[in-house]
């Protein structure tokens, strides 16, 4: 596992939203903008059970993702790692502080009745520090 960038925690701790790719049955890429969180150097995204983010991630573990800030498009950080644990256990209250990181409020609004919450927690392997904030970025503009 690769920690995780103090630039990189830095960014998903902001409102931005994280780009989330996983494998379909089939081994094509699918695509779905997330909210993201992380834990520690634990990347977290929640989602419902049977989505296809989860099933894709009970089926294959390996995922990658980037986050993006929505006021800089060169202020991106890239993840690829694999899902460790899909679990409802801290989903329901997870959704509850997403919502109030992005939403601004208390409790999830969006809850359908029967339909459970799930945390897919990744272990990065590969991450690419925002661009602006690399020794790259700063020699090119020297």
């Amino acid at each position: 596992m690769r920690p995780l960038p103090d630039s990189v925690k830095k960014l998903i701790e902001s409102k931005t939203y994280a780009n989330v790719a996983t494998l379909m049955p089939d081994g094509s890429p699918q695509v779905t903008q997330t909210w993201v969180d992380h834990d520690g150097d634990i990347v977290l995204i929640n989602t419902f059970e049977g989505s296809q983010k989860h099933r894709n991630a009970l089926r294959n573990p390996k995922i990658a993702l980037d986050v993006v800030d929505p006021a800089n498009a060169y202020n991106v950080a890239v993840i690829r790692g694999h899902v460790s644990e899909v679990t409802f256990e801290g989903a329901e209250e997870h959704i509850d502080r997403m919502a109030n990181k992005y939403l601004g409020q208390d409790k999830y609004q969006m809850r359908q009745p029967g339909v459970r919450r799930v945390l897919i927690r990744i272990e990065p392997t590969h991450v690419t520090a925002p661009y602006e904030q690399s020794s790259r970025w700063n020699r090119e503009r020297k």
